[in-house]
């Protein structure tokens, strides 16, 4: 690792703040990046101060000026050497992933995959941004809307991806126009100090200006001087609700922009019609995949009661033959929570579960003993729910799993749409009329809905977000675009006469 490390361009002490290829000096208690792999400190980050914030949002808001002037094909082939540098990249900066966050590696190496999808997605986007032409109702006038870009682009991700929801953003913004300030999470900073480095060379290559790619590194009030901050045009962010809310009041009380992918709490509806081969590893890969931690894992499985006995051996079984431990060893297939506070989180919702009412048929537990030093690793559980608990309706970052029991499957939709969250969804069946149901307008209430396929493991070409708690927004593919630029009407008098809308005479 210490090989990857310095390939990278991580030491063991490192500057957090960036404006490409400047790096500035900040104070303050270093960032501190212990590894949930084997407990050890990897390195250490001096956070963003006052005085080195200001310097790298000056800095932005100058380079925008230039950077908007590329052509916008011109900025879509910066980023596709972009997508270039990570595919040189990929086994590095994945193995650095599941080193620092904990997650498999080849779920390390597949988030550094979406980073390159995103980046080819970007280049023909750049081709790609068109506005509509209009009729007007006046003679010899022509209508039509433009886009344009917005400015600076923040962006704050959480730990669990910790680079992959970072270029849904930025790849998207830099082929709109708009620079980019990255503030991380405070759980996985040299992740985001080795994309810097892979970025603000390429920039350097095609005469970027620096300010175009911009890091800041620290905790909760460095996001919220970020939120409140009016230079900044659209703030995305990405994490809890709690955060998400705050950064949305933050950000309306000034009138910007906000863009949040906020917490979900997604269930797979396993009907009495579903291929139970394909609803297994669905159903598994979904609940422990980056040990619960993602923000699309499954948390619930709302089962037909035909179906009911029959599966849940089934998930017994597969539970059983999970390999626990090292995520940089690809024959495991769970790895480690972020920290010990998630573990603290993980135990307290198995005690609720418990006064709550819910059985568990695969017990939880935290492993200890050789492998497990960092105390962060513990066991994928399953609990069985009579119904909805306080509980199973929150969101616990962790591989806890609710078996839920239905008759119809109006009962099962209304169980699945009966939590705060609104962010993926899934159905296991053959039915075509139970699928289309689904899918409906009476069906999934959330902004990703699947047949048969899993709730996890959303592709960039579709727009990823969800409703109600989850926050609304949507990155990534489709129009998503649109959420970082600001649309015009541009309405052009070709005439010799000023006739006015609405037939209304003005003469003079």
């Amino acid at each position: 690792m210490k090989e990857i490390l310095a390939q990278l361009g991580i030491s063991s002490q490192n500057k957090g703040t960036s404006t490409g290829n400047h790096w500035l000096a900040g104070s303050g208690s270093e960032l501190e990046s212990f590894s949930p792999v084997d407990g050890q400190l990897i390195a250490t980050v001096q956070p963003t101060d006052d005085a080195s914030y200001n310097n790298v949002v000056n800095t932005a808001l100058e380079a925008y000026t230039t950077w908007r002037t590329f052509p916008a094909p011109k900025r879509g082939e910066i980023v596709r050497q972009i997508g270039d540098a990570l595919r040189a990249n990929k086994t590095n900066l994945g193995k650095l992933v599941s080193y620092e966050m904990g997650k498999s590696l080849q779920e390390g190496y597949g988030e550094v995959q979406e980073m390159i999808d995103i980046c080819d997605f970007a280049v023909g986007l750049s081709r790609q941004l068109y506005g509509l032409t209009m009729h007007s109702e006046r003679p010899l006038h022509r209508m039509y809307e433009q886009w344009h870009p917005l400015g600076i682009t923040g962006i704050i991700s959480a730990f669990n991806f910790p680079v992959a929801v970072w270029s849904w953003n930025s790849a998207l913004a830099w082929v709109c126009g708009n620079v980019c300030i990255w503030k991380p999470s405070e759980k996985t900073p040299l992740c985001a100090i080795a994309v810097q480095h892979i970025v603000a060379e390429v920039f350097k290559k095609n005469d970027v200006p620096e300010g175009v790619c911009c890091l800041v590194q620290g905790g909760r009030d460095l996001g919220e001087k970020l939120a409140a901050d009016e230079r900044v045009a659209l703030v995305s962010a990405t994490g809890s609700t709690r955060m998400g809310k705050a950064v949305a009041q933050t950000v309306a009380a000034r009138l910007g922009r906000s863009l949040l992918e906020l917490g979900g709490n997604n269930a797979i509806i396993i009907s009495e019609h579903a291929d139970l081969g394909i609803a297994l590893p669905g159903a598994v890969f979904g609940a422990v995949g980056t040990a619960g931690q993602r923000c699309t894992t499954t948390r619930r499985l709302i089962i037909h009661e035909s179906v009911y006995e029959a599966f849940t051996q089934k998930l017994v079984k597969a539970y059983g033959q999970l390999r626990i431990g090292n995520p940089l060893d690809e024959h495991n297939h769970v790895g480690p929570l972020i920290d010990k506070d998630a573990v603290t989180q993980y135990l307290n919702a198995i005690e609720n579960c418990k006064q709550q009412g819910g059985r568990f048929v695969v017990e939880g537990a935290v492993l200890e003993g050789s492998g497990y030093e960092s105390g962060c690793y513990v066991k994928p559980c399953i609990a069985e729910v009579n119904s909805q608990l306080p509980v199973v309706t929150q969101e616990t970052f962790a591989p806890i799993l609710y078996l839920l029991k239905y008759k119809t499957l109006d009962e099962a939709i209304a169980l699945q749409n009966a939590v705060p969250q609104g962010l993926s969804s899934a159905i296991m069946t053959l039915n075509l009329r139970e699928a289309e149901q689904f899918l409906s307008y009476a069906g999934s209430d959330c902004g990703i809905a699947n047949v048969n396929i899993g709730t996890s493991g959303a592709e960039i070409g579709g727009a990823f977000g969800g409703e109600k708690e989850t926050g609304g927004g949507r990155e990534s593919g489709s129009d998503a675009w649109k959420a970082y630029m600001r649309r015009q009407t541009n309405t052009i008098n070709y005439s010799t006469q000023l006739p006015l809308a609405q037939g209304i005479k003005f003469d003079l």
